[in-house]
């Protein structure tokens, strides 16, 4: 049975974009949430989006300088209650 996965971004951001790349290995139901801080482009970090993106995970943030659907922190504490694991990095 598939499980529901949050990734919450905060500090190690490439880590954590990676471990949501990895999370979709198992075809459970994978979601981002990018908090506070606006995610700097490189290499990496624009391959895993991409990759991310490919993969139809959700990506959302709280910071409008970030170009995914935006939900304020009240909103993400909620959706957050909904995932059977939430990962924070």
């Amino acid at each position: 049975m598939a499980k529901k996965i949050a990734i919450l971004v905060r500090d190690r951001k490439h880590e954590a974009m990676r471990m949501a790349v990895g999370a979709t290995l198992l075809n459970d139901e994978v979601s981002v949430f990018i908090m506070d801080d606006k995610l700097e482009s490189d290499y990496d970090m624009d391959t895993n989006i991409q990759m991310l993106g490919d993969l139809k995970v959700k990506l959302y943030s709280n910071n409008p300088e970030n170009q995914f659907e935006q939900k304020s922190v009240e909103e993400i504490a909620i959706m957050l209650a909904e995932y059977d694991v939430v990962i924070p990095y």
